[in-house]
């Protein structure tokens, strides 16, 4: 067979989804998900692009197009052409499961467990209504829950101001003094209402300094988490040696990640316990797995990004991988909207805390192109974050 098309769909199922179909000249074709929040359009031009370049090519070669496609742009690793290579990429992986008539994680090796162990996101305006979400999650099988008080940076957040013209996102105003007061207290009443058994964690979203997250990081340390998740912005790692010379909390890093040589420092210097990567928005399947690979000699553990910014085809090539790796640790667990499993049929299925794998050949979804074109692209922004003085803040 040879690839004959890269078709691209862009559909907002309740939210944006950059979509690939891989198309064979023997009828058989694969689905991937490109989808980079706030990026949809840029991505689904990037893919467009670089598909010309697969036309033709035997698609069982997917080492040999993964290395082509990286290597062809000459500029590599920006997150646009990550995300647009890791859409192709898992579409071939699906292409391949359908023709060997296995499932994706069968290809990369077979179970090392029966299912992926998730997390979910609680929170709430106050301790007791953040318990009160972090109950929900324990009633409905959760081992492990992130507890967060209200919005990304709690009561730092102390003001949102209006857009400056219609269509523009607000501006969220951040201080970090009233965020790093409130988040200890709220684990320290976790733990007295809940025990000491269940798995929490605590997404800082990359909003410290390598000295507050320090501070953070050994004030939590009596609440036994899970980890504690992107303390810093990813731009500046070695900030992670103060972080961990100064706490046994648990780290987790990787979310904004593209690329293995971002994780080197990190795996080396075992600054980090977890490694919070997307596949998609690495390169795909191809290459997730081999930072899986750096990261096992050094005792690292995965725990892919599953937000609601990655689709249930990207949830899918995750949960492949999860099944299969032995330094798994956890993944990071969203439900769709409604419509979005109708426009995917066939996403993975979470029981009793755990993920697992469609059992079909490949990943076991399609895209219904009659369905996603019920539902047009709609301009959405990322937050914008500033201090109180004005200054541009990381979000």
């Amino acid at each position: 067979m040879a690839i004959t098309e890269v078709k691209v769909i862009v559909t907002c199922p309740g939210r944006n989804y950059t979509l690939v179909k891989v198309m064979t000249d023997q009828g058989v074709y694969g689905v991937g998900d490109g989808t980079l929040n706030g990026s949809e359009l840029v991505v689904a031009e990037m893919i467009r692009h670089i598909g010309q370049l697969i036309v033709g090519h035997d698609e069982d070669r997917i080492g040999d197009i993964w290395q082509m496609l990286y290597h062809w742009g000459y500029w590599r690793n920006g997150p646009i052409f990550k995300v647009a290579l890791g859409a192709i990429d898992v579409a071939l992986w699906d292409i391949k499961g359908k023709k060997a008539g296995m499932p994706v994680y069968q290809l990369l090796g077979g179970r090392a467990r029966e299912g992926a162990m998730v997390y979910g996101h609680a929170h709430g305006g106050d301790p007791a209504a953040v318990e009160d979400s972090v109950r929900t999650f324990i009633a409905r099988g959760y081992k492990a829950i992130r507890a967060q008080p209200g919005p990304y940076g709690g009561a730092g957040m102390i003001q949102q101001r209006p857009p400056r013209r219609p269509g523009l996102p607000p501006t969220d105003i951040f201080e970090p003094t009233p965020y790093l007061l409130q988040v200890p207290p709220l684990f320290a009443h976790l733990r007295d209402k809940l025990g000491m058994e269940v798995e929490l964690l605590h997404d800082v979203h990359e909003q410290l300094t390598s000295i507050q997250s320090a501070r953070l990081a050994k004030a939590l340390e009596p609440y036994r988490l899970f980890f504690l998740e992107d303390a810093l912005r990813p731009e500046y790692p070695e900030g992670f040696r103060l972080i961990r010379a100064q706490s046994t909390t648990p780290l987790a890093m990787g979310e904004l990640f593209t690329s293995r040589e971002q994780c080197l420092a990190l795996f080396k210097e075992q600054w980090i316990d977890y490694i919070r990567i997307a596949p998609i928005h690495v390169g795909g399947i191809t290459e997730a797995h081999k930072i899986c690979v750096l990261a096992e000699p050094y005792q690292i553990k995965s725990a892919f990004h599953g937000a609601a910014d990655i689709g249930p085809i990207g949830q899918a090539a995750a949960v492949s991988l999860d099944v299969v790796i032995p330094n798994f640790g956890v993944q990071e667990w969203t439900a769709f909207p409604e419509a979005a499993y109708e426009v995917m049929p066939g996403a993975c299925q979470m029981r009793d805390g755990y993920a697992y794998p469609n059992e079909e050949p490949g990943l076991g979804l399609d895209i219904r192109e009659d369905l996603a074109a019920k539902y047009p692209y709609q301009e959405v922004w990322m937050p914008l974050v500033r201090r109180a003085d004005g200054t541009v803040h990381v979000y």
